[in-house]
């Protein structure tokens, strides 16, 4: 199938893409991102403790991811959508008001659950309603956009945290920082959310399970039934989890390249700006075909190996040029399963695919440590686009790839997805 020709949007479909784009804004206009590292250590936590907290965070999204999906699913995806960014928003308030370790596990947990409350609900609202208005097609470059929206909230957050750290200090980036989670999720009310009654086969014979119960099953099912549906959601941590990770580490390696501290920032500004830009070029990028979409998983790769193993600051630009490609490639494979779930469960088979990245990020971070205390942090950098040469070999030989004029982020046909 190819994808629906450019035409002017329906006015819904506007309104439905501005709302997206100020909740994504918001969601990550967090002051508190660039600083809770500080406020950590200022408190008195050893490096041994804030690890243990990433590590109750990244455990507390694994274990709600799915069973998130599936209350989006059962219930409603908007109301979820709602409650993340006030989860994570008490969380925040938590830690400036009573600044401890004790307070800053239950806000780790509390941002956790609101993370794993918003992962798939959105995607899944996001498609239903696009689909609903005939607008499939518009899902990867709305979902690109939304994406660059959320950039430019952390960027906003980044460039205004040391001001406002100046003159409140933590009291007033955590007021400010709650102060954005209470107007994400005021948006988060605006959009749209037309659904049916569940059907019998998700709402469970007789009314024995539980709404949620049998919308978690139900996606669960799908995804081992449908082949085609399990090689989209595999796709999505193939492609998202080894750069996902490696963003932690960008730092470490603008560092190993002998610029001074100060010049550390401007060198991951390339890196941001890539990403920003690759949100942006989703709406072209939808007509690439398998093959074209594997070759750019292969410049992706190339780019970053490069970049990364001339250990000066000219390689940024590479390494730009690899998260733009890279951004791009994580939108389109999303929006490759959206494209491939039939069933009513599409938040629990979304959430599936978030919780595999989630798991695999952990490997990931895992084999880096292990690569960069041998070699340093090139080798792990340069070692890190192995997998996405792997993953390109594996789509060149795939069945779509078999077929010309299929696009990698093909459409439904209107309506089918309801």
């Amino acid at each position: 199938m190819t994808t629906v020709p450019a035409r002017v949007p329906d006015p819904r479909v506007r309104r439905l893409a501005g709302t997206l784009y100020a909740y994504a804004f918001l969601c990550d206009f967090i002051l508190l991102y660039p600083l809770y590292a500080l406020l950590f250590s200022d408190t008195g936590l050893s490096v041994g403790q804030i690890s243990s907290l990433f590590i109750i965070w990244s455990a507390t999204s694994i274990l709600l991811e799915v069973p998130s999906g599936a209350w989006a699913d059962a219930f409603s995806r908007r109301l979820l959508l709602c409650l993340a960014p006030l989860l994570a928003g008490a969380g925040y308030a938590l830690w400036v008001l009573a600044p401890s370790y004790p307070a800053f596990v239950v806000g780790f947990v509390l941002w956790g659950a609101g993370g794993a409350l918003g992962s798939g609900a959105l995607e899944a609202l996001v498609f239903t309603e696009l689909d609903r208005l005939d607008a499939a097609g518009r899902y990867a470059r709305t979902m690109g956009r939304a994406k660059t929206a959320g950039v430019l909230g952390a960027l906003t957050s980044i460039g205004l945290a040391g001001p406002v750290l100046a003159v409140g200090g933590y009291p007033a980036v955590g007021a400010a920082s709650v102060l954005a989670c209470l107007l994400a999720a005021a948006v988060a009310t605006r959009l749209p959310e037309h659904r049916d009654t569940a059907p019998p086969d998700v709402a469970g014979e007789d009314g024995d399970d539980p709404g949620w119960l049998a919308s978690l099953r139900a996606g669960l099912a799908e995804a081992r039934a449908d082949r085609r549906v399990r090689a989209a959601l595999l796709l999505v941590p193939a492609v998202a989890t080894v750069w996902g990770a490696l963003d932690e580490y960008t730092p470490l390696l603008a560092r190993d390249t002998g610029v001074a501290q100060s010049t550390v920032p401007l060198l991951l500004l390339l890196t941001w700006l890539g990403v920003t830009l690759g949100g942006l070029l989703t709406a072209p990028a939808e007509r690439l075909s398998t093959r074209g979409y594997a070759g750019l998983l292969v410049v992706a790769a190339v780019t970053l190996a490069v970049g990364a193993g001339l250990r000066q600051p000219a390689g940024f630009v590479l390494l730009g040029v690899a998260f733009c490609a890279f951004q791009i490639a994580t939108v389109l494979a999303d929006a490759r399963l959206q494209t491939r779930i039939a069933g009513p469960s599409r938040a629990t088979v979304t959430s599936a695919a978030g919780m595999a990245t989630d798991l695999a990020i952990i490997a990931v971070y895992g084999g880096y440590g292990l690569l960069a205390g041998a070699g340093g942090n090139a080798l792990a950098f340069v070692a890190a686009a192995v997998p996405y040469l792997i993953v390109a070999i594996w789509l060149l030989t795939s069945r779509d790839a078999r077929r010309p004029g299929r696009s990698v982020a093909v459409t439904v046909r209107p309506g089918s997805a309801r």
